[in-house]
């Protein structure tokens, strides 16, 4: 029988079935679909709690919430613990690194939120931080210190103070996009001294220069994620580092690819390696914790399909595809 230690298991929050599915990734990277929790209506952003015993989930339709299900620590599955009221629908959710608070970003609302966890999950919104239009992405910074959200409307990313006591975040600063950019999501890389900012409307990877002394943003690089022949109107969607750091994937929804960029350690600057054909519409995606495999869903196939990841070149080869709900858009991994 497979090892507990040779396994992972991955959650697919699915918008149109309304349920969350559950698969074991073997070692070998092969999955098996293992259970389906049906929470109703449109599911999209989803989050793992720090400690890794809870698994929040939004819901954009009504009624809008935040759903907590517990997280079985021997099997994985899932098990509603909790179902607390959103003042919008949220494009993001993630936590602050102590685990203590639940951050939301609302695109059609224009607004971030704060909901406290306690012992039976997460709970009512206890802050409301109006923003520019479009709040797409919002993340803590390395040091728990700031908070970092983006405003895809108001095209910039916006920094700003957070006290992990109390949850409560106060506006800093922000770096401005350019015209028609579109910042959409974001990630630090591992060393805390980057941020990677992609932008849906023009296709491409920002490099900024983090300073957690003073949570300011300096523009490094631009890097357009486009593959060659690229026709049509840019619509990038998601991007996720390999935990060694040296390798980072976007995916673009026209043209159903992911690109694939090295990233030069000591300078954070990219080059585009490579683009793979993957599933269609691909929303959203995963890596798994010990960045051997890669896991993208499309939103239009209603498939999940796990890549390979080579450890030198970061070159994808496809392992398997496997249906899941219908609708499929959010990706996480629990090793």
């Amino acid at each position: 029988m497979q090892q507990a230690a040779d396994m992972a298991h991955v959650y697919v929050s699915n918008a149109d079935s309304g349920e969350v599915s559950v698969l074991r990734l073997d070692s070998q990277g092969l999955l098996t679909l293992q259970s389906l929790v049906s929470l109703g209506g449109n599911l999209m952003p989803m989050a793992i709690s720090p400690d890794k015993t809870q698994l929040y989930v939004a819901r954009r339709s009504d009624p809008l919430s935040l759903v907590t299900l517990a997280i079985d620590p021997v099997t994985r599955d899932l098990a509603v613990m909790a179902e607390a009221a959103l003042p919008a629908s949220m494009a993001y959710v993630s936590t602050d690194h102590s685990g203590r608070y639940v951050l939301a970003a609302s695109y059609q609302g224009a607004q971030l939120t704060v909901s406290p966890v306690g012992p039976k999950g997460a709970g009512a919104v206890e802050q409301v931080v109006p923003t520019g239009p479009h709040a797409h992405a919002i993340l803590p910074s390395p040091c728990n210190r700031y908070v970092l959200a983006t405003s895809l409307g108001g095209g910039a990313l916006m920094v700003f103070d957070w006290n992990a006591e109390t949850g409560r975040m106060k506006a800093l600063t922000s770096c401005t996009a350019r015209s028609g950019a579109g910042p959409r999501h974001f990630r630090f890389d591992s060393s805390g001294r980057h941020v990677y900012l992609l932008n849906e409307l023009d296709g491409t990877v920002d490099v900024l220069a983090w300073q957690a002394s003073t949570g300011s943003l300096e523009h490094l690089q631009t890097v357009s994620i486009l593959p060659p022949g690229f026709a049509g109107k840019p619509w990038a969607a998601d991007l996720h580092l390999t935990p060694c750091g040296r390798h980072l994937y976007v995916s673009e929804r026209t043209s159903s690819t992911l690109a694939h960029l090295l990233v030069d350690e000591a300078t954070g600057r990219l080059s585009v390696q490579a683009h793979t054909q993957v599933e269609t519409q691909p929303r959203g995606f995963a890596i798994d914790p010990s960045g051997r495999y890669l896991l993208v869903v499309g939103q239009l196939s209603h498939h999940l399909s796990c890549f390979a990841i080579a450890t030198e070149t970061g070159q994808l080869r496809l392992q398997q595809r496997i249906p899941v709900g219908q609708g499929p858009n959010w990706v996480e991994v629990l090793a």
